[in-house]
């Protein structure tokens, strides 16, 4: 959400950096209908004046006997009573008007994010790791003999329909093994609070993570009103609503493994095999709050946390900084770290690590007590995925496959698999 003040202030400015990610300018249409809300604020302020100047002298008329004055200021007061009420009424449904529009521009980008329209423009930062080599034609994950059989996607297609998986036996157990692995080096080593969360939550917490009102068809509603959780981002993020927290307390770091769900709105015909796009996977996520001069260095911790889990796995990979074009909405920055896969030979993202400045905690009302006193100021948000389950499990088994169809697992996850590091062709645990 942004700052109307911030808009009136500098109109030019905002259209500048909103044209950066290609967006039309829209400081017009907001200034306007500001100026007509607050026109209404100040008929009403002086109606209201009127009105008690008007009942201030109903007991003078009455007291010298004057009738008729006495009966023309009451039907004042009545008229300009109506009047204050009439005028308050399109002050509030103005003030909803101009919120629903500031809630439908996304954030500005940070100074340091490069231009471009689209994907062709974000900027590589980093690459790590030295890509496999075959003396085979490397397949994708669902095409390896040791993994085809307990990867599921004709049964998933007859219980929930398309982009759903059954997985079974050992890869099953190596999905969640990573799961395990993340969040035991996020709370070990990385200082992140682990943190259990509802997947169903209410309009509000859409809202304040900014998934609505502008993105309800990319996420799943019930109906009874709830909405399923595309990513624990948003109950990481909302649980701090409304809330001013101490600046001594911040930053205030959580970890949570969920499910998430996606309609994938859009997608149609894309990445339609294998599960690297689902309706329904999991997930284990990064969320920070933080006072607003730590944001930038705590994005590049995030950041740092999970690709050392890609590294500590032995997993290639490149991380780019996304140009203003291809950020998501709430971002004002991210960096996307994609993973090798050798098996569609290419870098396909598993992780993105975003700041959002104050544009949440501002839809949320979250704020922080400054150190020795002064009025409350908005906290800084971010969020990150550490990492992607599903996708992290395509690229452990692509990386590691064989040409028998049997898979060499990283050495980290064996202390969650018995101790065990092969997936063999026959799709068993050795």
């Amino acid at each position: 959400m942004h700052d109307i003040r911030a808009i009136r202030e500098n109109p030019d400015a905002f259209d500048a950096a909103l044209a950066r990610r290609g967006d039309d300018p829209a400081s017009p249409g907001l200034l306007a209908k500001d100026a007509e809300r607050r026109a209404r604020i100040q008929a009403a302020e002086g109606a209201q004046a009127e009105q008690n100047k008007a009942s201030k002298e109903v007991g003078a008329a009455k007291a010298r006997g004057d009738e008729d004055e006495f009966q023309r200021l009451r039907a004042l007061v009545s008229d300009k009573k109506a009047e204050v009420a009439g005028l308050q009424a399109e002050a509030k449904a103005l003030d909803a008007e101009l919120s629903d529009m500031l809630a439908r521009i996304p954030n500005l980008p940070a100074e340091d994010v490069p231009d471009g329209a689209d994907e062709a423009g974000n900027v590589e930062v980093t690459v790590w790791g030295d890509k496999p080599t075959f003396d085979f034609t490397p397949v994708e994950h669902f095409e390896i003999k040791g993994v085809a059989r307990s990867m599921d996607f004709e049964l998933g297609a007859k219980l929930s329909g398309s982009r759903f998986v059954v997985l079974r036996g050992a890869v099953a157990r190596i999905h969640r093994a990573l799961a395990q692995f993340m969040l035991d080096t996020h709370v070990d080593f990385n200082g992140l609070s682990e943190t259990n969360t509802p997947v169903l939550v209410r309009d509000e917490a859409m809202y304040g993570t900014d998934k609505l009102p502008k993105f309800g068809e990319d996420s799943y509603q019930t109906t009874n009103g709830w909405w399923l959780v595309p990513t624990s981002e948003v109950p990481l993020t909302y649980s701090v609503a409304g809330e001013i927290l101490e600046a001594a307390d911040l930053p205030i770091r959580m970890a949570a493994h969920t499910l998430c769900f996606r309609s994938e709105a859009g997608s149609a015909g894309k990445d339609t095999s294998g599960m690297l796009r689902q309706h329904q996977f999991e997930k284990v996520e990064m969320v920070s709050v933080v006072l607003p001069d730590q944001s930038d260095n705590e994005q590049k911790r995030m950041l740092a946390c999970a690709e050392g889990l890609l590294e500590a796995m032995g997993i290639a990979y490149r991380t780019v900084l996304l140009c203003a074009g291809d950020m998501g909405f709430g971002a004002r920055r991210t960096f996307d770290i994609e993973a090798w896969l050798p098996g569609q030979n290419a870098y396909r993202e598993i992780s993105s690590v975003s700041t959002t400045g104050a544009f949440q905690a501002r839809r949320m009302n979250a704020r922080y007590r400054p150190e020795g006193g002064g009025k409350p100021a908005f906290v800084h948000t971010l969020n990150g995925s550490g990492l992607a389950v599903g996708r992290c499990l395509i690229a452990v088994l692509e990386n590691g496959q064989r040409a028998d169809g049997s898979v060499v697992l990283p050495d980290v996850l064996a202390r969650y698999l018995g101790g065990k590091t092969v997936l063999s062709g026959e799709g068993v645990l050795v």
